[in-house]
This record gives structure tokens, sequence and C-alpha cells, in this order.
């Protein structure tokens, strides 16, 4: 079973349903239903005016919240794409939702707007919604006013707490953002995480000691995913010059598209490879791995042809970047890919490559400092 589930596609950019967000509508319904008369005093709405059962006007808020997330979600998506990013598809699950965004825009600028486009999405749609319903007050138009009412309340809400500097939330990220300047972006992003976990570690107490469990879902979303961004920054800055040649390993087998199954097993097992290089007329065209085999039933092996099993894969060169690679990598959900010159096979490189390089070039940077260098500048001459 797949956990998220794509419902429709906006500007280009597949929007999904995690499995979590069916599971807290219902909790969410039943908790506005519990506080429904109070809800509608809020509102300075007579609750007797209102039609409908309380659980659907709670339903209905919760269906209201997640497309107000959706579209406070797709500001960061739309911005991003304006500005040179790449946006793999949005999610929205039970702790809000998520752009991923595959490549961020240039510039510590544009993120910090495009962190920015998402609160302020937000805030102006809650400033619409509440001076409608100040409107609406006189009209005795109850149901429509108490509907937009908790819309305006529910974005006021979204963009206020967003706008926290609970990194990798977007206060987070414009606090990174201005940072940035200052300290670069590693340090700045560690700094930013620091007071990302700070602000987990607060959410996650308020609610313990009130019993919210979304809360403390988000408490542990913020913590790991400082934690995880600030491991990535790093590692774009240690892979972010070195060069694919530097890196990859020798020509491996190939097999031809053309070929069957059957060839292609012989080839892995014999080779103790992983994975194969697809070739047509001389030309990479994509990746077999002993993983899609795997789920070929057997009598298939003999008839099928390796075309059918093949992945497409990117245009790795030896002038690549190594984090370029590894985010092709994660992508695409790949160990290791060819890499090519002129579509022609020259090598081949894994993840396990990369690590390895990385851990080479710590070593090397570590003896060059020496043991006593704890400024990170090298040895200097005292004169």
């Amino acid at each position: 079973m797949r956990a998220n589930i794509q419902v429709l596609t906006l500007k280009g950019i597949p929007i999904r349903v995690h499995f979590s967000f069916l599971l807290i509508l219902p909790l969410f319904a039943w908790s506005f239903g519990q506080s429904f008369q109070l809800a509608a005093r809020a509102a300075d709405v007579p609750p007797e005016r209102l039609s409908g059962h309380p659980l659907l006007w709670g339903l209905g808020v919760a269906v209201a919240l997640f497309l107000s997330v959706l579209l406070h979600e797709l500001a960061h998506s739309v911005y991003a794409l304006r500005k040179g990013g790449e946006v793999s598809d949005i999610r929205l699950m039970m702790i809000g939702g998520v752009s991923n965004i595959t490549r961020m825009p240039e510039g510590s600028r544009n993120e910090a707007l495009m962190a920015l486009a998402g609160p302020v999405t937000s805030l102006g749609l809650g400033a619409l919604a509440l001076g409608a319903h100040h409107l609406l007050m006189d009209t005795r138009s109850f149901n429509l006013s108490f509907a937009v009412f908790y819309l305006g309340l529910l974005n006021i809400f979204l963009g206020v707490f967003n706008l926290l500097p609970a990194f990798p939330m977007d206060g987070g990220r414009i606090l990174r953002a201005l940072l940035t300047g200052w300290l670069g972006r590693v340090r700045a992003t560690r700094v930013a995480g620091w007071v990302g976990q700070g602000f987990a570690l607060l959410f996650g107490l308020y609610g313990l000691v009130t019993g919210n469990v979304v809360l403390l879902f988000i408490a542990f979303f913020v913590f790991m995913g400082a934690a995880a961004e600030s491991r990535q920054v790093l590692l774009q800055s240690r892979l972010g010059d070195v060069p694919v040649r530097e890196l990859m390993g020798p020509r491996t087998a190939t097999v031809e598209a053309g070929a069957s199954l059957r060839e292609l097993t012989e080839l892995l097992y014999g080779e103790r490879l992983r994975a194969a290089p697809v070739v047509e007329q001389g030309r990479v065209v994509g990746l077999v791995t002993v993983e899609a085999l795997r789920q070929v039933p057997v009598e298939r092996l003999v008839d099928m042809a390796v075309r059918e099993l093949s992945e497409p894969v990117p245009v790795l060169t030896p002038d690549s970047t190594a984090w370029e690679a590894l985010q092709e990598m994660g992508k695409r959900q790949m160990p290791q890919l060819p890499v090519t010159q002129d579509g022609a096979l020259v090598g081949m490189l894994s993840q396990d490559d990369i690590l390895r390089g990385l851990e080479l070039r710590e070593l090397k940077e570590s003896r060059r400092q020496g043991p006593w260098n704890l400024g990170g500048r090298g040895h200097e001459s005292p004169t």
C-alpha cells in the first residue's frame, strides 16, 4: 500500500495526500464538534441559528484547514518555480503540508522570500475572511458568517505559527537566510537548526502537558527536520565542488536493450553487480537493477526484453559534481548511476564511492590542519 496518493495536479505540481491525513480528519471533526457551542459564541453567532450537525461542521473546518495548508504550500512552490527552483510534489499530512523542493532558488534573498510567500498568503486569506465575517454580522447570514470566521481564524493561526523561527519551518528558513550573509550558509544552517530544535523541545513539552498529539508530531518533525537539513547543507558544502571524475569507479559490464532478462540475470550474478547500464547502439539509455529484476516472475525471464525493465537515467558526466549525483540518486532511489561522455559509458558512480571520497577528503583536511588546530585555518607561521 502506498503511503501517498496523488489526488490532483496544480501548476504542474502533483498534490499527494498521506494516509495520516485521512486519520486526522475524523479526529479533528470530533474535537471541533465537542466544542461547537463555544466555537459559535466565539464567532458571535447564536448556536441555535446554525444548521447542520456539529460533527459536519467539524469535518468542514478540517477540510478548510487542509485546503488552506495547500494554498500555503502552493505559494512556496510557485515562487520557487518562478525563480528557477524545482518542485517534485506537495504532500498533505497529519502535521500539515510539505513542499518537496528538490532544487532551491539561488540566493538567500530568494530563500527568504520563498519562505515568506506561504505565511503572507495565509495571513492575507485570513484577513479577507475575517473582513467578510465583519460585513456579514449584520446580514443574519449565520451559517456563512460562522464559516468565514473560522476560515479566517485558521489562516491567521497558520500564518503566525509558521513565522516562528523553528527551522525548518518558514520562520526558521527566513532566519537562516538572514544569517547567511553574516555566518555563511553552513554555519547559518547550524545556528537555525539549534534554534529550531529548541522550539521543537518546547512544542513537545507543551504537547505532553496538554495531551496534544498533533503538536507532539510537529515537535518530532521539526527536531528531526532541523538535524537532517543541517547534514544536507554540510554535505552540499563538501561535495558541491568535487567532480565526479575524482570518485567514479571503472567501466562495468553493460547489457543490450534487446537482450532477454535471462541474459541479464547471468550477467548480474556472474559479475556480482547490483546494477547494469543498458546500452543501445553504443549509447547508455538506462539502468536495470537486481531489485527490479527480483520483481519479475521466473517464467518471464526468457521472453521479456531488458528495455522493458530499464529505468531512465540522468545525464551524469565526469564534470558533474558529486552533490548533483547524490541528489539524482536520492530522487530516483538508485544506489548507483552510469557516468557518460557523449552518450558512451566511461565509469560508474555509487553512493559508497561518494561516501568514501568524502571520508578521504575529511581525513586529508584533518591531517593538513594538524591535531592542535581548533580554528580550522591550517598551520600558520609564527612570523
